[in-house]
């Protein structure tokens, strides 16, 4: 169905909202950035800067370099190797649950290789349209030394057959002292797509 949904998505156009916050060594730091995102099928992302505020080293350090992650994880060769399915994840059912939204689902992920793509932990999955509703998770690869450890949250939302990111929340804890909370809200989607075939 994951493979049905990104045949049928031509392309979309939204808005994304990114804050980054470092608490520790008894300070504060605060980072914001707006970008207008357009992706076109099957692998391109063009980002524009809206605006930015807070110190420039963490909007380019952290929230610039998002964007240019997420822009090569989308080219054909990374993607095949970090999409959600058995070539790149083990996966083991953990449990049903009777849920209002549908996500009844409960999977457990392990990816096959160490990856910095890719993730270990849990997803919910839509009990009729068999889509990643949600997920809680760490990275399968630290992806900076200066990390101990990250916690992932990414909520899905469903617009027309589609399902596409809602929010994402990040924690990292920093090895030196201190953490690190990322958020990411999308917005605004105008979404071209085809119908879904089964």
């Amino acid at each position: 169905m994951n493979a049905a949904r990104f045949k049928a998505l031509e392309s979309y156009r939204g808005r994304r909202a990114y804050q980054v916050e470092y608490q520790g060594f008894h300070t504060t730091l605060h980072a914001e950035m707006i970008v207008d995102v357009t992706y076109t099928a099957p692998d391109t992302k063009e980002f524009t800067i809206v605006s930015e505020s807070g110190p420039k080293w963490m909007v380019s350090r952290v929230l610039k370099r998002l964007t240019e992650t997420e822009r090569d994880a989308q080219k054909a060769p990374n993607r095949s190797s970090v999409e959600l399915n058995a070539q790149n994840y083990d996966f083991t059912s953990l449990e049903h649950q009777t849920s209002t939204d549908g996500c009844s689902y409960v999977l457990a992920v392990q990816p096959k290789v160490p990856n910095k793509f890719l993730y270990r932990g849990r997803v919910w999955v839509h009990e009729q349209d068999f889509a990643v509703c949600r997920i809680e998770a760490e990275p399968a690869k630290n992806p900076s030394f200066w990390i101990t450890r990250t916690d992932v949250r990414q909520n899905y939302q469903k617009i027309g057959e589609l399902w596409l990111p809602l929010d994402n929340q990040s924690t990292s804890t920093v090895r030196l002292g201190g953490r690190a909370t990322l958020t990411i809200k999308y917005q605004n989607y105008d979404i071209t797509a085809g119908h879904l075939e089964e």
